[in-house]
């Protein structure tokens, strides 16, 4: 004997002989979810690679790096380490950036624009 799933049951199941109504997710009013702009589809699969050897390249090397951010903020340091959503960068302070923020970034010997 299975068991059957135990629903709220609402004034309009009971009119209709109490077969509970199925909601489409489509029509649901619950917002859509949001896709941090770091996370990576197959498709962007070489575009991630490329930038994972890039800043484990800067990482072992202790490469100074000035980091432009979107507001036109500059962080200068070294990357120490890197996730998904996030670099973190040692200069002055500590600093904890988030990659979506992140504008374009260049080593410090080099020309920036």
């Amino acid at each position: 004997m299975g068991l059957s799933p135990i629903l709220p049951t609402t004034r309009s199941e009971s009119v209709r002989g109490g077969r509970p109504q199925v909601r489409n997710r489509r029509n649901s009013t619950a917002p859509a979810r949001f896709r941090f702009p770091a996370q990576i589809t197959d498709v962007d699969a070489p575009l991630r690679h490329a930038e994972l050897f890039y800043l484990q390249k800067q990482i072992q090397l202790q490469t100074p790096m000035v980091i432009v951010l979107e507001d036109g903020e500059q962080v200068d340091g070294c990357i120490e380490w890197y996730d998904r959503n996030t670099l973190k960068v040692r200069g002055k302070t500590k600093t904890l950036i988030y990659k979506s923020a992140i504008k374009y970034m260049y080593k410090l010997g080099d020309v920036g624009q």
